[in-house]
């Protein structure tokens, strides 16, 4: 069960268990052998041997224990690296961000938030008044749009928000202001690709049965890799793959969001037992897959790893903003160098310290840098649990009754795929 040792030997078992031997998943089952083994991660620079490939041991660095991150070069050959690429081409690569988000408004609406409560919600270090870095963390998350501090400057005077001009907004002078001003202004501004909060093109590729060959084999390598059941990597999201152009970029995040009560995961949406307006992506672990050797920049960013605290605000002081990918990738406390076929991946979750997950390890913000010269590509592959251990097993024994060819497709969809079904000839 959830309480068993981080080592349980059943977990191990059912892992290596040969995907075509195995029953369906049932909640019995998942209650009793699923124990999430959590890699050591020891010191950084520390470095273990891994076998992943028959006849072939790769070696693991210890990138940081904050959050705890580990590279492999040579997971991917050149071949796979060459295959992947031709498949996403193949599949056609989508806008990864298509402009300004809508419907925020009504959203509010929907919740009947009063000016007061989106207020005190902004206001972080509750001092009563909204500071830029606030505004600007809440616009980012809600517009998509990547304001700097003077951008913002720019806004409070188009908008004469700022009556005292300190810099400042007041509980009085956000009440004059509409929940969509800020959308407003910047729509009829406009709004160039650079300012985004991400910019670049992806698709997904289906890694189940019928798959190509090389997609089913990477995902079996990531199962021996995080040593998690073969059930939860199966379910989880397809592999997505990435084409940054030069000056792409991805300004810093969290690929997974903290999980309240009023929160629903994605992947188990169709097993919670209540409605709820706020759904997140519940990855408890990434795994990114470089594609290509990047001619200039491209380095995966983790602003503040092994930082001795984390605290939201100081992340923009004195103008510097160290989740701004495309100005401050330098000041980050570690970066990556995109390597062909090297791989990362890390814990988006703390251990619950009873073999399940806990809470989001914020330490794991991370962004890709600005393209400078020529093209990057990449993948990832997320494994989807949900931190509520109950609503996981529902949702296992929900996938157990579906059809074989139902279960394969549309429940390891993400949410923002429109057609499951295309991903069947890839």
């Amino acid at each position: 069960d959830a309480s068993r040792s981080l080592d349980a030997p059943s977990g191990v078992h059912h892992q290596l268990r040969p995907e075509s031997r195995r029953p369906p998943p049932s909640k019995l089952e998942f209650m009793r052998d699923v124990s999430l083994t959590r890699m050591e991660g020891v010191r950084v620079g520390h470095v273990q041997k891994v076998s992943l490939v028959p006849g072939k041991v790769h070696e693991m660095r210890t990138l940081s224990l904050k959050p705890l991150l580990f590279e492999i070069p040579g997971f991917l050959s050149d071949d796979e690296c060459r295959v992947v690429t031709q498949l996403a081409q193949l599949k056609g690569l989508m806008e990864s961000q298509l402009m300004v988000q809508e419907g925020q408004e009504e959203l509010a609406k929907e919740l009947n938030l009063s000016p007061e409560e989106i207020f005190n919600l902004l206001d972080i270090n509750q001092d009563g008044q909204l500071q830029l870095q606030e505004i600007l963390t809440h616009s980012r998350v809600r517009d998509g749009i990547w304001l700097t501090p003077e951008n913002l400057r720019e806004i409070y005077a188009g908008l004469k928000a700022d009556k005292d001009d300190n810099g400042l907004l007041s509980l009085e002078e956000f009440r004059l202001l509409s929940n969509d001003a800020f959308q407003r202004f910047l729509l009829q501004r406009g709004v160039k690709r650079s300012q985004l909060v991400r910019n670049s093109r992806h698709t997904w590729l289906y890694q189940g049965k019928g798959a190509h060959r090389v997609l089913q084999e990477i995902k079996e390598r990531v199962t021996r890799l995080t040593r998690v059941p073969h059930t939860l990597v199966d379910l989880s999201e397809p592999l997505q793959v990435v084409r940054y152009e030069e000056g792409g970029h991805y300004h810093a995040h969290h690929d997974s969001g903290p999980v309240y009560p009023e929160t629903a995961c994605s992947h188990t949406r169709l097993a919670a037992n209540t409605s709820t307006p706020f759904e997140t992506s519940c990855r408890y672990i990434t795994v990114l897959f470089y594609l290509n050797s990047v001619d200039g920049g491209g380095e995966t960013a983790f602003p503040v790893a092994d930082n001795r605290t984390y605290d939201e605000v100081c992340l923009i002081q004195n103008d510097v903003d160290l989740m701004d990918t495309r100005r401050n990738c330098d000041k980050s406390n570690l970066r990556v160098r995109p390597t062909k076929g090297t791989a990362v991946f890390w814990y988006n979750y703390l251990s619950d310290g009873r073999g399940w997950v806990g809470v989001q390890d914020e330490y794991a913000l991370h962004g890709g840098c600005v393209v400078t010269r020529g093209t990057k590509w990449i993948a990832n592959k997320w494994i989807n649990v949900d931190p509520d251990y109950q609503r996981q097993a529902r949702y296992q024994q929900l996938v157990s009754q579906l059809p074989e060819e139902e279960n394969d497709e549309d429940l390891t969809m993400n949410t923002d795929i429109q057609k499951p079904s295309i991903h069947q000839d890839l």
